[in-house]
């Protein structure tokens, strides 16, 4: 099961690729994936999009040894990419993964037999407002334990920084399920111990299906993943999946050990061996 646990995360503000480089790898990719790249104006935008894409292609193929071009990923309804199989991958019977960008980084964790849900922020100073007045948008996302909780962590940087990192969470559980704007975030109550040790409770209730990482990158961003069992996914997500139930020390992820840290890779680490790009 290691094999298919991956986390991978890039700088794209360390990438200043020349139009040639960019073309190169547009035409590594499937031609249904350029036109999401393409659409963008951007070129910070197109970065994200492109590495985004390579991302899930290079996990693919180094966890499956499929070539690039016979890599089939999909998505669900709500957008969740999956990896379209034969349906008898019982070495990694759930094996699914999430991307996200914001900022300067964009990342993707992987899981063989849990749901996985992967977030980024990047704190950005209200410009017009107040820190109060920005996170009071939010306000009906957040239960009142949480807002109280941000309102009262310090400064105005600091009222940011936390209401940044609940928002982090709540997206990585979202994502880990599959599901898209239907699901009320103020059903989601966090409780951690300086970002350590995090649980959440579900309506009320604490659940115990779930185990939740957040880290801080440089330059005021951070990164959560979300790992829960999979028979939380919403019905679309849970179509990807061939185990839904299981028993025994994999029934509780709250008692599994997290992978190791993210992994800093460059653009050019995700290239295909036989692209002769150094």
């Amino acid at each position: 099961m290691e094999r298919g646990i991956k986390r991978w995360i890039v700088n794209i503000s360390q990438w200043n690729p020349t139009q040639d480089e960019f073309s190169f790898i547009l035409s590594i990719l499937p031609l249904h994936e350029r036109d999401s790249i393409t659409r963008f104006v951007k070129l910070e935008d197109r970065k994200r999009a492109i590495v985004s894409r390579l991302l899930q292609y290079a996990l693919v193929h180094e966890v499956f040894e499929i070539p690039f071009d016979e890599i089939r990923i999909k998505r669900t309804v709500e957008g969740k990419p999956y990896l379209e199989t034969d349906g008898k991958n019982m070495e990694f019977p759930n094996f699914n993964f999430n991307v996200s960008h914001h900022g300067d980084y964009v990342a993707i964790a992987s899981e063989p037999l849990y749901i996985v849900g992967l977030d980024i922020v990047s704190l950005d100073s209200p410009k017009q407002e107040t820190a109060i007045e920005f996170i009071k948008n939010f306000s009906p996302y957040l239960t009142a334990f949480e807002w109280d909780n941000i309102v009262n962590a310090g400064n105005c940087n600091e009222i940011l920084e936390e209401f940044y990192r609940y928002w982090c969470v709540k997206e990585a559980f979202i994502k880990a399920i599959g599901d898209g704007l239907g699901y009320k975030l103020d059903r989601l109550e966090f409780h951690h111990t300086n970002w350590t040790n995090i649980f959440v409770k579900i309506d009320g209730e604490r659940s115990r299906e779930w185990r939740f990482w957040i880290s801080e990158l440089p330059k005021n961003h951070w990164v959560c993943v979300a790992k829960g069992h999979p028979k939380n996914a919403i019905k679309s997500c849970m179509r990807t999946l061939q185990l839904t139930e299981f028993l025994g020390e994999e029934e509780n992820p709250s008692s599994l050990q997290h992978p190791k840290c993210f992994v800093l890779l460059r653009v050019e680490q995700l290239l295909p061996v036989c692209s002769g790009v150094s």
